[in-house]
């Protein structure tokens, strides 16, 4: 298909596409693969600043971010992630409570920097545009910066780990968060020795990726997108791996 001179000049070039779609297909969890070297501040901003230019609902802009590095507040942090993983793994049957005490599931200590991203529901009043029927949108809109920020991230070579397994509550008394604003995520951030080929859960057959054919439907629910998109799928899966 012959491209207009607009599509042309709007269209990002080969190499950056495809620097685009490695940071997006080569991004990790990162858990166990952190170096001590400190992450440098001018480094930092940049991947503050890309969270930053996230979309949100209304142009809202409802995140903070809280940088740890001090290391009692970090060993606070590890104290209520591990209190907190017990209780999860209660909810297991065996031998799947095993594997999932077997698991790394976070780098807090490990990491040099953790960085706590926010949301404040509050923030552009009590009208935003565009969040009158879904109220959750300020919570999808500091997920698209935390996005931003673990692609930008990738692309500096700087692993990011997203540690769920903590209550609010605590994470509110240990770093001082007011009533209102709610943590989205405990980021662990640093370095890497390196980005594993694959997930790692995957790696460690917890879950394997579901096929993208598998997810998408035409016009209704349900309904098959059709021969055409199955080959493409089946194209791009064949090219692409993991």
């Amino acid at each position: 298909m012959r491209r207009t001179k607009d599509e042309a000049r709007h269209r990002f070039g080969l190499s950056e596409r495809r620097g685009l779609y490695r940071a997006i297909y080569s991004r990790r969890d990162i858990r166990a693969q952190f170096r001590p070297d400190p992450v440098p501040a001018a480094l930092l901003v940049r991947l503050l600043r890309a969270a930053h230019h996230a979309g949100s609902v209304g142009f809202m802009q409802p995140w903070n971010f809280v940088v740890v590095r001090d290391l009692d507040i970090r060993r606070a942090i590890h104290t209520a992630f591990l209190q907190e993983r017990e209780r999860a793994a209660g909810l297991y049957e065996e031998p799947q409570r095993s594997h999932f005490l077997s698991l790394k599931l976070e780098g807090i200590l490990e990491a040099p920097l953790n960085l706590c991203v926010t949301c404040d529901p509050e923030r552009g009043g009590p009208h935003v545009l565009g969040r009158s029927a879904v109220r959750e949108t300020d919570l999808f809109s500091t997920c698209c910066a935390i996005q931003n920020l673990w692609l930008a991230a990738r692309a500096e070579g700087i692993g990011v780990g997203w540690v769920s397994i903590l209550q609010p509550s605590e994470l509110k008394a240990i770093l001082g968060i007011p009533g209102r604003i709610i943590p989205v995520a405990y980021l662990c951030l640093g370095f890497v020795r390196g980005f594993p080929h694959e997930p790692e859960l995957q790696r460690t057959r917890w879950r394997t990726r579901l096929p993208l054919s598998d997810l998408v439907f035409a016009e209704r629910w349900g309904e098959s997108p059709g021969a055409e998109f199955a080959a493409a799928f089946n194209a791009l899966e064949r090219g692409m791996r993991p």
